[in-house]
């Protein structure tokens, strides 16, 4: 029994641990957003090109979501877990480091490329810890509530760090936490050894798919100054869509894809995946758009701009951790996730509004909180809608997709948004308006075109998802 009671204590332990690790990477989709006017006075950013220390991370995390995972069952979990933490620990050091904007950027990229590792591989050790049913169910909550309140965490200590010493301690705060994560799954992860490994990995379908998101993010990101008509740009555009095409033909091909497009013969899943893209989109832009807006038109600094993203963060994290599945219970995946992202796109409707001499209570609170509502409510069955109709077996790779069609959305939709919201404030900028003026019209278009994504996203789980049968 005391074995017991030991063995128990030490997969809670292990959890703990685990989730500690998970925060580190949620904590860098949120914290750099209240940071970028000061990385962008301080390294010389245009405000097009800003969008690549976001995107940097979100492409290599969201292309190598999927390889990490099959890495992690050739190689051994807990052996990729510690390289992932390692490498993400030491970008972070180049990161915070950084005096140009090509080490940044690279430096991110790195970044995203540990994060994936990591969370590839997290979920399949959470598994292999828990087996019983009820642990697993309450050691999922765990994980999940961290996902969900690491953005509340991560937005108010950009905040913090970024006004109390600089921006270089967003980054350099996860050196600790590196570390002493890694020297804890040394001493409490088990070495699964006897691991089922498959024979060869899909490295041709993964070079090819980051390859082509990264090719078509870099011509939209560049597309005001290089133009939309040029060589550079439509060449790019043909490089990404042959690329793209490739990736198509090797995963029907090769014997272990990377993406098996089988899986999308399911409805659910397809209508899940494309919902994941809008409403990643919606999500990415608004973080980075709203920082912006409340930073270079409302004047706020980053610790004011940390506390106004606060609401918002705290509702997510609160209705992910229960609420939400409550709310599945009730009224079903479908209802809840379409209720999610309607509740999503008022809140970025209510953005889209914010004028000059915003005020806080009446002009950002409310969007806030219908934003944090939206998505702690569509959260839960997005995920569940992905997975639910899938074989037990294909429930890593399924999730491993739909997180992957996440962060490819968020980066493109992102990369857009941000070059139209560019191209609208320079246009006012040369007829002679002031810049908040310009600017905010740029941000305005922004999150009106996010609301409608979110809102798509809403219709179309509404009119395309069936409600899984209950057995």
């Amino acid at each position: 029994m005391q074995v017991d009671s030991q063995e128990s204590r030490s997969r809670w332990l292990a959890l703990i641990v685990l989730c500690f690790g998970v925060l580190m990477i949620v904590l860098d989709t949120t914290i750099v957003n209240v940071a970028l006017p000061s990385i962008r006075a301080d390294l010389d950013f245009s405000e097009t090109s800003l969008v690549w220390v976001v995107n940097a991370y979100m492409l290599t995390f969201g292309g190598f979501l999927l390889l990490g995972g099959r890495l992690g069952d050739f190689f051994g979990q807990r052996r990729l877990f510690l390289v992932g933490i390692a490498s993400f620990t030491v970008a972070s050091l180049v990161c915070g480091m950084a005096v140009t904007q090509q080490q940044l950027v690279w430096a991110r990229a790195l970044q995203g490329l540990g994060g994936a590792v990591v969370s590839a591989v997290a979920l399949s050790l959470i598994m292999n810890l828990f087996t019983e049913q009820g642990e697993r169910a309450k050691a999922m909550g765990v994980y999940g509530f961290v996902c969900a309140g690491g953005g509340s965490l991560g937005v108010l200590l950009g905040g913090v760090l970024t006004s109390t010493l600089s921006w270089h301690w967003i980054f350099l705060v996860n050196l600790p936490i590196g570390v002493v994560v890694y020297v804890l799954c040394l001493k409490l992860l088990p070495a699964h050894g006897a691991e089922v490994r498959p024979q060869k990995l899909d490295v041709g379908g993964a070079v090819s798919i980051t390859a082509s998101m990264i090719l078509a993010v870099y011509a939209i990101v560049n597309g005001n100054e290089a133009g939309w008509f040029s060589v550079q740009t439509l060449g790019l555009f043909a490089v990404a869509g042959l690329l793209f095409v490739l990736f198509i033909v090797l995963q029907l091909r090769v014997a272990v894809p990377l993406m098996p497009l089988s899986l999308f013969r399911q409805r659910n899943v397809a209508v899940a995946n494309v919902v994941a893209v809008l409403w990643a989109a919606a999500l990415f832009a608004w973080f980075f758009m709203a920082a912006l807006y409340m930073q270079f038109v409302l004047k706020y600094d980053a610790l004011h701009v940390g506390f106004a993203f606060l609401p918002a963060n705290i509702v997510m994290a609160l209705f992910s951790l229960g609420i939400s599945a409550w709310l599945v219970m009730r009224i079903g995946i479908r209802a809840s996730l379409a209720l999610g992202l309607a509740l999503a796109a008022l809140g970025l409707g209510w953005f889209a509004r914010a004028p000059l001499d915003g005020h806080f209570w009446v002009d950002i609170f409310p969007s806030m909180v219908l934003l944090g509502l939206g998505g702690g409510i569509a959260f839960n069955p997005l995920l569940l809608a992905a997975m639910n109709d899938v074989a037990p077996e294909d429930s890593g790779l399924a999730s491993g997709v739909v997180n992957t069609a996440f962060m490819m959305g968020g980066a493109v939709g992102l990369a857009v948004l941000a070059s139209l919201a560019a191209l609208v404030s320079q246009q006012l900028l040369a007829q002679g308006q002031a810049l908040p003026a310009a600017l905010l019209s740029g941000y305005q278009l922004a999150f009106l075109l996010g609301a409608t994504m979110a809102g798509i996203g809403a219709g179309l789980a509404l009119l395309l998802m069936r409600e899984p049968k209950r057995g």
